[in-house]
Formats: structure tokens, sequence, C-alpha cells
């Protein structure tokens, strides 16, 4: 379900579900969250790319699954929250809402390659992912007011953008999806896969410290009052500035020379 290839401080994950357009299915997700949890500390990986085979970069959870699951929810004329198929459906709920911060509060940044449809959870994992290029072909939608995608998109897009796509459904053009803030560029399908990776490898030469840290604090500050907000800031840049690969980095910068960072 989930090809994985490391390269160069660049790990490629690659979804591998095409029949089912890639659907989150709880095993999918689980395996999603156990190599997140893998990499967050692997200093060997600076920058992480996720695609996926198919015609759908992702379709959102798996619909069968889940309607068999609500099926096993009823006992007689009752519905039994307590049954197997409730828990089932509660737990494919929680632990894709813990497989969406994972990506978020991973210490790499994370660049989605959406080369075809992405709706409802599949959205949300675009709009949670910290960079994302499509091509020009895919269109995406969050589904009617699904709730925990729009975590994510009401912190990607403005709020009016994110309401109307709760409130209708409405497929998003790529181009109206860049528009909106969803998307950071449309690159032509044959350039898809060399552009991302270009800019995978770009990134990947800068300082994990700096990476690491910028992440975190760039979320970190986003919900805090300004005041607040620059206090924070502040503190961290005198951390990241404290570390040893600040003092490679402006080092090397002085003798115009090629830093190497601590590992």
């Amino acid at each position: 379900m989930l090809a994985k290839v490391v390269r160069d401080g660049v790990c490629e994950l690659t979804l591998t579900s095409a029949k089912t357009r890639n659907a989150l299915s709880l095993d999918l997700i689980r395996e999603l969250q156990e190599t997140f949890s893998a990499l967050h500390d692997d200093r060997s990986v600076r920058v992480v790319v996720l695609g996926a085979e198919g015609p759908a970069f992702c379709s959102g959870h798996n619909l069968k699954e889940m309607y068999a699951a609500r099926e096993a929810c009823t006992g007689g004329d009752q519905v039994l929250s307590s049954s197997p198929g409730a828990v089932e459906l509660k737990t494919t709920f929680d632990e894709c809402s813990q497989l969406m911060q994972s990506v978020l509060y991973l210490n790499q940044p994370v660049i989605a390659k959406v080369n075809g449809i992405a709706t409802a959870a599949g959205c949300q994992l675009v709009a949670t992912c910290d960079l994302a290029f499509a091509s020009p072909k895919p269109s995406v939608n969050i589904g009617l007011f699904c709730t925990t995608p729009g975590v994510a998109l009401s912190r990607a897009v403005g709020r009016k953008q994110a309401m109307h796509m709760l409130l209708t459904g409405d497929m998003v053009s790529a181009q109206e999806a860049v528009a909106i803030g969803l998307l950071n560029d449309i690159v032509d399908e044959a350039d898809l896969d060399a552009h991302v990776s270009a800019l995978a490898a770009r990134i990947a030469t800068k300082s994990p410290t700096a990476l690491r840290i910028g992440k975190r604090a760039f979320y970190e500050q986003l919900d805090r009052p300004v005041p607040a907000a620059y206090a924070f800031a502040s503190r961290i840049m005198w951390e990241n500035a404290m570390a040893e690969d600040a003092r490679r980095g402006i080092g090397a910068f002085l003798a115009k020379a090629t830093p190497t960072w601590q590992e």
C-alpha cells in the first residue's frame, strides 16, 4: 500500500493502492502513521515527498470499509455505539486525525506531489502537507461538511473559501486550488516529478536542525497573538543561533564555502 525510497536525504513515499484510488483504509492509515513515526527522528532524512500511483492521489476514507462498519453498528432496531462496527469507525477517525498531526509536527517538511484527484480526507492530506504541487489535471474537494478535514482546510485557505468548499462539496480545479492557497503551484504533468524532486533536493541541502526548528516554530506561532508570537519567535531565533549548525553555516558563508551540517 505504501512504497518508500530514501535517496540523498529525500524520502519518497508513494501510495500504491491505485485500485481503491488510494483510499485511507485503517490499515493504510496505520502504515502511514508507523512510517512517519519512524521518520520523525531519522536525521538522515531531511525532506519527505508524498505521491501516489493511479488516477487519484487519495479519494479519502475507504467508503466500503466504513459502510461495512456502519452496518455492523445495529442491534435489531437499535444503533449500538458500543458495537465493534461503531468502535472501528471511531478508531478510524481518531487515528486519521493523529496521522494528520504527525505530518504537521514531523521534523521534516513534507511535499505533496498531486497528479490525480484528492477528495475528502485526501484533500485534508494535501492541506496538511507543508508544500503541495500538482499537474493541471487534478481537482479537489473536501466532501459535504467533512469536519475533521475542515481543520486542515481552514488553516490552509481563507475562511470564506474553506466554508464554501465545506458547505457545497464542489470540486475545485488545480488552478482554483492555487488561487486560494491550497496548492503552491501547477506544473506540467511531464515535469511534475522532476520539479518536486529538484525542490526536495534543494531543501535537503539545508541544515536539518534549522528545518526541524523552523517548521515547528512556524506552526506554533500561528495561533498566538502577535506580541506572544514575536516573543516566541525571538526565543526560537536565539536557540537556532546557538545551535552548532548555525556556527557552521555562518562560518561557511564567511569563508565562501559549502557548509557541512551536523547529522
